[in-house]
């Protein structure tokens, strides 16, 4: 399969993961209400950065696995395959409620801020599983890695940027949108749909 195909289908797979909401998208909107966006840019940034390691990390371990040990990788791909067909149905089955968050932060400095966006993202095991199970079906050993993995992490950047920005600037008004009628759950059915069909390509792949 073709870089472009592999781009055309990790695009729009991430970017409904990621707009889904979580604790990072509510972190955003929470900050965005409550110090205003441009001050919510320094929890954006210590989230990327954080979610930029997962993902190296993710890669890294993943191809190394590809290359040494590819008979406990088929293993493990399975493994994934069944992580992420779990998730999507979890996604499906999802009330679509928004997590709420108890958040004061008129008064904390832009490192807290960035600290606070850092750890958000590399403190969540379940953002560990997800990389790990996500990514090894966009990745070619038999090509260089770099490559790969810079496109990759520059549409995850891109993609959490603007969901966490998105729900910032939304504040209220995208709250209210959430909030009213199915818009959550079509929104996970969506995001669950891309996760199953990426599970079975994992496994079966």
């Amino acid at each position: 399969m073709s870089e472009h195909i592999l781009i055309a289908v990790f695009l729009p797979t991430f970017f409904f993961v990621s707009i889904t909401p979580g604790m990072c998208m509510t972190l955003a909107m929470t900050l965005g209400m409550s110090i205003g966006v441009r001050r919510t840019l320094w929890m954006m940034i210590g989230e990327l950065v954080g979610v930029a390691l997962v993902a190296v990390a993710a890669v890294m371990g993943v191809a190394s696995m590809m290359l040494n040990y590819p008979h406990i990788f088929e293993v493990l791909k399975w493994v994934g395959g069944a992580y992420l067909g779990y998730i999507g149905i979890q996604m499906w089955r999802a009330k679509g409620k928004m997590a709420t968050l108890d958040n004061t932060a008129s008064g904390v400095s832009n490192r807290a801020l960035m600290t606070q966006g850092f750890v958000t993202a590399i403190a969540n095991p379940k953002g560990w599983a997800f990389m790990i199970s996500l990514l090894p079906p966009f990745i070619n050993v038999d090509n260089p890695i770099a490559p790969q993995l810079l496109i990759l992490l520059s549409i995850i950047m891109c993609t959490e940027f603007v969901s966490m920005m998105a729900y910032a600037s939304g504040g209220k008004s995208l709250k209210l949108f959430l909030g009213r009628g199915d818009n959550i759950k079509w929104l996970n059915r969506i995001a669950g749909s891309l996760m199953i069909g990426v599970g079975f390509w994992l496994a079966l792949g």
